[in-house]
């Protein structure tokens, strides 16, 4: 593609950008009208809350990106148990999810295992974890591994299953090895659903962040101060807190199609030449 194509795309593509965001500042400004009407101390106006979000996290000096103390103090735990959390998930989530979907033996035996796992909510499972790893951040992490795994196993058994036999048989006819095969063949014929897997963990990963920092006895984190302004009548403050939350989830997940987009163009390249 050269360069005034791809400049054409970009700028076409603006105005579709324009046609969804359009909506963004209509809602806050109904808002903003609808609650100085309402005059409710439950319910602050948009100014309000982005004060208090300004004046709690981003405060700080230009060289910290107007990071605050409080800020660093927060984000950096929770961002920590939960790509911590999330990244063990995927990693335990593909290993096994590849090797039941390549032997129906193994998935006979734990098929039965996997529907009952995913069906119980991981929030129930958190005072089992406090008995087994304290109210620390061990639990944390083990909440969000729990109820993020699911998605990627799932997602992960399905691409490794259906994977094209003509695909495995031409390999196996060019003599290549078993390790060959998976990441050469397997791998990238299950990555599509592989990362539409991984894609719903990490929201979920987000939520079971802030769940397990609400139950865990937490001193820090986004989710701590969430309960932090709750108990304190910071209504603002929570307010601001939970479009935080939103905001965070939103930057994640726009990151997170960047990266698959560019991972998997060359399937997408594939489909368009079928």
């Amino acid at each position: 593609m050269t360069d005034t194509a791809a400049n054409g795309g970009r700028l076409r593509g603006l105005p579709g950008l324009a046609g969804r965001l359009w909506t963004v500042p209509v809602v806050v400004a109904v808002w903003e009208a609808a609650a100085r009407a309402a005059e409710s101390v439950y319910f602050p106006p948009p100014s309000a809350i982005l004060a208090r979000l300004r004046e709690l996290w981003f405060s700080g000096p230009p060289a910290r990106l107007f990071l605050s103390d409080a800020a660093l103090a927060d984000f950096l735990p929770s961002l920590g148990r939960m790509f911590g959390g999330w990244a063990l998930a995927c990693l335990g989530g593909i290993a096994l999810g590849v090797a039941i979907g390549r032997s129906r033996t193994l998935a006979g035996y734990v098929d039965p295992l996997i529907e009952f796992g995913r069906a119980i909510p991981p929030p129930t499972l958190i005072p089992l974890f406090v008995v087994l790893f304290k109210a620390d951040t061990r639990m944390q992490v083990a909440t969000i591994v729990y109820g993020v795994i699911w998605p990627v196993l799932v997602n992960s058994v399905d691409g490794a299953r259906f994977v094209d036999r003509l695909h495995i048989e031409t390999a196996r006819v060019f003599g290549l090895s078993r390790t060959e095969r998976l990441t050469r063949v397997i791998l990238p014929a299950a990555a599509p659903k592989i990362f539409a897997g991984l894609r719903l963990s990490l929201s979920l990963a987000l939520i079971l962040m802030v769940v397990a920092e609400l139950a865990g006895s937490a001193t820090s984190g986004i989710g701590y101060e969430l309960l932090y302004t709750q108990q304190n009548f910071d209504l603002p403050g929570m307010w601001g807190t939970i479009a935080l939350l939103g905001v965070l989830g939103f930057l994640l997940n726009s990151s997170f199609l960047v990266v698959e987009r560019r991972t998997l163009s060359w399937h997408r390249r594939a489909g368009r030449t079928k």
